[in-house]
């Protein structure tokens, strides 16, 4: 079954995304909420996640399973968005109507993942 060459492309950022974790640590331990252990390891934990799930949706025997995973992390990532709107030292110096425009973007990165389980 040959598919959409968007849902490549959603690999792609997946994939991308990931690999970020590993060539920019800093940026994503930054982010993390305090009230979370071993940062490092979360940062490396979601940066492999990222990876293999993007991988996964390359191939339709894993596609959908995928796609599952990718939902559960983008809500599990929700908390680090909202904890990113709690003050000024956890905006990690993004402007508040960006980290505001996050969440809603969040929801369609979910919708967006949801939609290629009708391929």
């Amino acid at each position: 079954m040959t598919m959409p060459w968007h849902l490549y492309l959603m690999a792609a950022m997946y994939i991308f995304a990931g690999t970020m974790h590993f060539i920019k640590p800093k940026a994503y331990l930054r982010i993390i909420p305090r009230y979370l252990p071993k940062h490092k390891l979360l940062v490396a934990l979601s940066g492999l996640a990222e990876i293999i799930l993007g991988i996964g949706l390359c191939f339709s025997v894993t596609k959908d399973l995928s796609i599952y995973g990718i939902i559960a992390m983008l809500a599990v990532f929700l908390l680090v968005h909202f904890y990113m709107l709690k003050g000024e030292r956890e905006s990690a110096g993004i402007p508040q109507w960006i980290l505001t425009l996050r969440i809603p973007l969040q929801f369609g990165l979910i919708y967006w993942a949801y939609w290629y389980l009708q391929f």
